[in-house]
């Protein structure tokens, strides 16, 4: 069964998503960044190079050559079967095929064009007994 993390409260979306992605690469959790949007890949490789004054976390795109070497993947499809990684959905959109996936993370932010098709997504993952746990990020994202 897939279990989903919504984080809900963000400022920012895509700041709050390379947190997270940097956090869980602390933790050696491998993960698939999907956004449909090429604007948002581009943004979320700048902050993953630079977020962090000590370092970066390490990331490709799904097409690159090291892509099977690398933590942390971006894609703009999801049409490829994927591994055992983490997908932190960014598509205001439920993933093609989200219940290959063990671990869904849902970054939600305070504007109302995520925050709305956030609680759609959150219903159906409900619906289809999912295991769905809640974090409001608003006083640190």
């Amino acid at each position: 069964m897939t279990r989903i993390s919504f984080f809900h409260g963000a400022n920012d979306r895509l700041h709050a998503a390379a947190q997270w992605v940097a956090e869980a690469h602390r933790k050696s959790t491998p993960v698939l960044i999907y956004t449909p949007r090429e604007e948002h890949a581009e943004t979320l490789d700048r902050l993953l190079w630079t977020q962090t004054s000590l370092g970066f976390t390490p990331h490709c795109r799904t097409n690159a050559a090291l892509a099977a070497e690398t933590p942390v993947l971006i894609t703009t499809q999801l049409d490829a079967p994927t591994d055992k990684r983490t997908l932190v959905n960014l598509s205001d959109d439920i993933p093609a095929g989200f219940d290959r996936f063990s671990h869904i993370v849902e970054i939600i932010s305070l504007s109302n064009e995520v925050r709305l098709p956030g609680r759609d997504r959150f219903r159906f993952y409900r619906e289809q007994g999912c295991s769905i746990e809640s974090h409001d990020i608003s006083k640190n994202a």
